[in-house]
């Protein structure tokens, strides 16, 4: 049964130090959305439910409803073969693009690699001592360099990371082309709505989630004074995949498309697990397994989503997205956390969307990620040889 000593969540929001609360703010965080969001789980705790039940429950609040059923392989696009003249007519089309200053690169930088022991992972190095941000800094200037003028480079941070990585940028003299804007923060709460208070009785804040990243562009103006400028295509990518660079044969290939956004996909792997393309709620979108509906096997789709996109950026800056934020659940200091996150790809659910397959061995690789240290040095020798095959590491 609920505690009712225990203050309702609205008095334990107000009762934060003004400290937490500007930071908050500062951040865009909304009180009123956010006792929304809790309402099921303050609810959960007045029912006295237990927490297998109400873990059950959270799951099926994070589901789509269904039916479901696997994209066919003709859904999926293939990239031409290497060395055709299919393939040279869209790098053409892909270069003078880029040439015309139409293409922007968006990296998500935001996260603390908490599997690294909590670093600012854009500042770690790779190889030969040069920083994830480094090699992000190397593509833009050699596109810079091959079409005579500057490509944008945005990257999403936190307030966890922004003031180290802008402090990066201002030493690599690369502030002329390369700009931060932020996501957003939110709280963390107990399984039965309460503030979260460490082991040290400190509210714990975090990064709402990658979907952060629409609503974070719009609100910077980067994207709308791109559009103005004649800018046409947002690449957006991960920072630890270094694999998923600028390639003007899939700029060409998008450009040529009428979706408004390209998805990279990759086969699976063994027990690969992630985001995957379905026939869910009228549309082909990606979807995490957890959000799929129930009883669907995502084994019967045998591609994951890469989390690398090519927008349409009037789209990215104009077209409607009503956001669904999922319940996720989180261990800190061996204790069960809630948070509210939301999905970038839930951009296929509200603009048409392909599915590109691309590769991920070799030089032409464009899925490299890299989570904690050990993957990192098994991934070196491959990094390294994608890098190198596409003049970005000299």
């Amino acid at each position: 049964m609920a505690n009712s000593s225990i203050p309702p969540l609205s008095r334990e929001l107000e009762g934060l130090s003004e400290p937490a609360l500007s930071k908050l703010r500062a951040y865009g965080f909304d009180p009123t959305w956010f006792l929304a969001m809790a309402a099921p789980l303050r609810e959960a705790e007045k029912r006295g439910l237990d927490a297998a039940s109400e873990r059950a429950r959270r799951q099926q609040r994070n589901r789509v409803p269904g039916p479901a059923r696997a994209p066919e392989s003709s859904e999926l696009l293939e990239l031409p073969e290497p060395g055709s003249a299919r393939e040279q007519e869209l790098i053409a089309r892909g270069l003078a693009s880029i040439a015309r200053g139409e293409v922007a690169l968006c990296v998500m930088s935001g996260g603390m690699a908490t599997r690294m022991g909590g670093v600012v992972k854009a500042l770690e190095p790779v190889y030969d001592e040069r920083t994830f941000l480094e090699h992000r800094l190397a593509e833009a200037k050699l596109w810079g360099e091959r079409s005579g003028r500057a490509l944008p480079l945005w990257l999403m941070t936190s307030d966890a990371t922004r003031k180290p990585i802008e402090e990066a940028l201002a030493a690599h003299g690369a502030t002329s082309f390369a700009s931060c804007f932020d996501q957003g923060l939110g709280v963390r709460l107990t399984p039965t709505g309460h503030v979260f208070l460490d082991d040290a009785g400190q509210v714990q804040t975090y990064a709402t989630g990658h979907g952060d990243l629409v609503d974070a562009l719009r609100k910077s103006g980067l994207l709308h004074r791109f559009v103005e400028g004649g800018g046409k295509v947002v690449m957006i990518a991960n920072l630890d995949n270094l694999g998923a660079t600028v390639d003007p044969l899939l700029v060409g290939l998008f450009l040529e498309r009428p979706e408004k956004c390209m998805v990279e996909v990759v086969d699976k792997e063994g027990t690969d697990r992630g985001g995957i393309p379905v026939h869910a709620a009228g549309c082909l979108q990606v979807l995490e397994e957890f959000r799929l509906p129930e009883g669907f096997d995502p084994n019967a789709v045998r591609v994951f989503n890469t989390n690398t996109f090519h927008v349409d950026a009037r789209t990215l800056l104009e077209v409607p997205i009503s956001w669904n934020w999922c319940e996720v659940e989180k261990k800190v200091q061996d204790r069960t956390v809630i948070q509210f996150e939301r999905l970038l790809q839930e951009l296929t659910a509200s603009t048409p969307s392909t599915y590109v397959r691309v590769p991920r061995t070799g030089e032409r690789a464009r899925f490299l990620p890299v989570k904690d240290f050990a993957e990192l040095e098994r991934r070196k020798p491959e990094i390294r040889a994608a890098l190198e095959h596409r003049g970005i590491a000299r």
